[in-house]
């Protein structure tokens, strides 16, 4: 088992070993939603991985509540939660039919070992056999009780351009339902663009305080850049190319997967995208998770290179994760960033961006541009703390996806 040595922000899921693959976290089996669920019966979270190990481990899992900035809260464990601290993972199928042999593991949120109690923000950590003290893997998630109501605003005409290169969020709060003594300082929102955390927002002030209601309008760091739409690809079959793959090889052991060569974009091309995320599926679309085969899958993006950065690949696939193994390398002789990624068979959104030297935010514009007819999807979580509580409560989410 190779580990990773890349540091992971709290509220990223990921994987920290290379043997492990595919984590997604899905709200009751929803690939297509962000990782937020209600508190209330009927509602859990289901985590999935591939091991491609193959053989059997024992993991087990570790649950810890956490703050709106994800740091670890002041509630004791039978406070947000029923049952025990450390609990295994046994629920796992053996892969079928692929050329590259892996476990597939399911983890449901609650089960017959773990309830939570409590809203908030939640971090689940996922133990080897062989190191109790370091997890290999970790998901993240939210769960809500709504309290608040949200309504959201996005516009090409920001403070800043006019119908160019950003979008701005406009928000609001009304919290008629509830007794707050400070709301501009009780009420947490943090805003998300495409569910990146890399250039999330919080920290920020009400511009107008009418009765039971925060409005924040005008607000300078809910101006995003606007992006283009994600390029993306399917892999379906072994043996015939199809969404965006120029050919198919088999190397006697694995395939492979060939894109297209992109190219560095610099006009807005309308696409029906899904800003990002992926879906597990093969062509006879029968038992998707267990005998979907992984490709290494080859990304090459023609453009000059960049002087003072790297060009990083992005989107749900790398649990959209700035990172050391989604860098690009540039090939001097062809001109073009190139990553090779093992991926899953099925349908897949992806995009680059520009890390500049010494910064941990991906920029859209250098490789993909920033157009303001952008389809994006925004995301508003607000937490809340009274004077004297000890942990954040979420009492409110809301998403929107633009068609400016």
């Amino acid at each position: 088992m190779l580990t990773f040595s890349l540091a992971i922000n709290a509220q990223e899921s990921g994987v920290f070993v290379n043997n492990l693959k595919s984590m997604q976290v899905k709200p009751n089996g929803e690939w297509d939603q962000p990782p937020v669920m209600l508190l209330a019966r009927g509602q859990y979270m289901e985590i999935t991985f591939d091991d491609l190990q193959h053989n059997f481990v024992r993991y087990t899992y570790r649950i810890t509540h956490c703050n709106s900035d994800w740091t670890r809260s002041d509630l004791l464990v039978s406070e947000y939660m029923d049952g025990f601290e450390e609990n295994r993972l046994e629920d796992y199928e053996q892969s079928m039919t692929t050329e590259m042999d892996y476990n597939h593991y399911r983890l449901t949120i609650p089960n017959d070992d773990v309830r939570l109690l409590v809203s908030g923000n939640y971090i689940v950590d996922i133990y080897g056999e062989d190191d109790e003290d370091e997890p290999v893997a970790r998901a993240c998630f939210s769960v809500v009780e709504p309290r608040v109501g949200i309504d959201i605003s996005v516009s090409g005409n920001t403070d800043i351009d006019t119908y160019e290169s950003h979008q701005q969020v406009s928000f609001s709060i009304n919290y008629s339902g509830m007794q707050v003594k400070n709301p501009s300082s009780d009420f947490k929102p943090v805003v998300l663009q495409n569910r990146r955390w890399d250039n999330h927002v919080r920290d920020i002030m009400p511009t107008y305080m009418p009765i039971n209601k925060l409005i924040y309008e005008h607000v300078n760091a809910l101006i995003f850049d606007a992006g283009a739409e994600y390029r993306r690809f399917e892999i379906l079959d072994r043996h015939t190319p199809t969404m965006r793959v120029d050919r198919m090889q088999y190397d006697g052991d694995y395939y492979h997967a060939i894109l297209f060569e992109d190219e560095q974009r610099t006009a807005y091309f309308f696409d029906h995208d899904q800003d990002g995320h992926y879906f597990v599926r093969h062509f006879d679309d029968d038992n998707n998770e267990t005998e979907s085969d992984y490709f290494y899958t080859h990304f090459s993006l023609k453009m000059p290179a960049l002087p003072g950065g790297d060009v990083y690949i992005n989107g749900e696939l790398t649990n959209n994760r700035i990172s050391e193994e989604y860098k690009m390398e540039y090939n001097l002789i062809d001109h073009c960033y190139e990553i090779v990624l093992p991926l899953k068979q099925g349908a897949y959104n992806y995009q680059y961006l520009f890390v500049r030297d010494g910064e941990t935010v991906g920029h859209t514009g250098p490789c993909e541009g920033n157009f303001h007819q952008t389809e994006n999807e925004y995301i508003i979580y607000v937490y809340y703390r009274d004077f004297g509580d000890r942990y954040d409560r979420l009492v409110g989410f809301q998403q929107i996806k633009t068609t400016l």
